[in-house]
């Protein structure tokens, strides 16, 4: 059974930054493309961003286009979010989930994810 483990989250200021973290359980990392979602209070869960099997392919909801960056480290087994210029209206809960795939070069959307965080509150005060 795969495990994701998300960290990072917090409470900021407008205008700040925070790096969320995802460790995912198990040896076979590489094989997941792994996505970003949120959901904040009274709204649907909606999808930030997206990342391939190998990196080579990202996703970016336009809210966020330009402030906020996905990575992996294969070999570390982690996905992660850098959150720059953060906004009030970014504040939710913070999901990663994984999806694996034979397909290195392909992300994926919101209900096509086979494993699931617990999620982190990112919290964006004004």
């Amino acid at each position: 059974q795969v495990q994701l483990v998300e960290s990072g989250g917090g409470l900021v200021q407008a205008g700040g930054s925070l790096r969320l973290s995802c460790a995912v359980s198990g040896r076979t990392f590489s094989s997941y493309a792994m996505g970003w979602f949120r959901q904040a209070p009274g709204k649907e869960r909606e999808s930030v961003v997206a990342i391939s099997r190998s990196g080579a392919r990202t996703y970016y909801a336009n809210s966020v286009k330009g402030r906020f960056t996905i990575s992996r480290d294969n070999a570390k087994n982690t996905v992660y979010l850098q959150m720059n210029s953060l906004k009030p209206e970014d504040t939710a809960v913070y999901y990663c989930a994984a999806k694996k795939t034979y397909y290195k070069d392909s992300y994926y959307y919101m209900g096509e994810y086979d494993y699931w965080g617990q999620g982190t509150q990112v919290t964006v005060s004004s």
